[in-house]
């Protein structure tokens, strides 16, 4: 039986970003959500197609629309009832576009409560607010930050979790960390293992992550703290067999340097290295060629003294009879292990990962 959501059935405004880098947060939430049941996604480039079978060749029944007014009339003919309306953008520095506003209004006006997860906080917008207030919706802004009173600073306490800890880590952002991240928690718990995620981002906190921390808008003293405090939380509160923690941007990348309070407060005992060989660029900015995966190894195990236990392939730009044959070289090139747990399941990566369990 399927387990109840969050917050009930859900529409994703993904408008001409769907299968694009810029809709990663639509994809999480297509792919898998705790929070919401999605039940259409808006983008008018793949009106009428399968969400599921558009982004990894997998039907899953969310059907694509052009616009609100279409998602929300076929919704309430078939029986269902939308209660949020998800901003599924991400967009490089989280703005939210000019053409949005109008099916943002739209929503609210029919009653359904607003999730954004953008750097445009919609509970600034007077007008949304008006709009939201006369028909009693809740508007969310998931990356507003925290009062610094609620916040917190590491303190050390990570050293007392002794369950095995593991971090997916990119070569570049947007590249499939926090994916691979879920398939490896839910590889665990297939395996009868108690396994959590710790979210870093928006979207896992919008897949329905229990324990989660935003890193790109939190404040910079309290990065370390809140990564600790959330492991910590999960140690205490659920006795996991394993947490793992998603990854950030990369090392390398010259605007999402994420990673490195992950090594540093998470303090992994492994890291899962996310890598798209077909990728030449740091995503959003050309001219700015990408490390060689081996650099980023070096830089990885260097900063943490841990090691790089296995690879994991993002298969952009691929056939899928080049799939197999890229992990073949991927292990020829750093001798490690390598896997396409979104095309192939995560069955063989766990068996691995099991036999460093604590």
């Amino acid at each position: 039986m399927k387990k109840k959501s969050i917050d009930g059935p859900a529409i994703v405004y993904c408008k001409n970003a769907f299968n694009t880098p810029e809709g990663k947060t639509a994809h999480g939430l297509v792919r898998f959500t705790e929070r919401y049941d999605v039940i259409g996604v808006i983008d008018p480039k793949y009106a009428g197609k399968d969400a599921g079978e558009v982004l990894d060749g997998k039907p899953n029944g969310i059907i694509i629309y052009p616009d609100f007014i279409s998602a929300f009339t076929a919704q309430k003919k078939s029986g269902l009832t939308a209660k949020t309306f998800v901003i599924g953008l991400a967009p490089d520095g989280g703005r939210l576009p000019k053409d949005a506003k109008a099916e943002i209004k739209l929503a609210l006006e029919n009653g359904l409560n607003v999730d954004s997860g953008l750097h445009d906080f919609l509970s600034k917008d007077a007008e949304l607010m008006e709009i939201a207030k006369a028909n009693h919706c809740r508007v969310r802004d998931v990356r507003k930050t925290p009062d610094r009173d609620e916040l917190h600073f590491f303190t050390g306490d990570i050293e007392k979790v002794k369950c095995l800890k593991l971090a997916v880590l990119g070569t570049d952002s947007a590249i499939g960390k926090r994916t691979t991240a879920w398939l490896i928690v839910h590889g665990f718990r297939k395996a009868g293992y108690k396994a959590e995620l710790i979210g870093t981002g928006q979207t896992a906190w919008l897949q329905g992550a229990k324990y989660s921390m935003i890193m790109d808008s939190c404040i910079n003293d309290f990065v370390s703290g809140e990564i600790e405090n959330a492991v910590v939380s999960a140690w205490k509160n659920e006795k996991p067999d394993v947490l793992v923690i998603e990854g950030q941007g990369s090392l390398m990348n010259p605007a999402y340097p994420g990673g490195f309070e992950i090594l540093a407060a998470g303090r992994p005992d492994f890291v899962v290295l996310q890598h798209a060989p077909k990728r030449l660029e740091y995503d959003g900015f050309p001219g700015y060629p990408l490390h060689s995966i081996e650099e980023q190894i070096n830089a990885i195990q260097t900063i943490s003294g841990k090691p790089v236990i296995a690879i994991t392939l993002n298969h952009e730009q691929m056939e899928k009879n080049e799939i197999r044959e890229a992990c073949e070289e991927l292990t020829r090139q750093t001798g490690l292990p390598c896997f396409d747990v979104l095309e192939f399941g995560a069955d063989e990566l766990i068996r691995l990962l099991k036999t460093r369990l604590k």
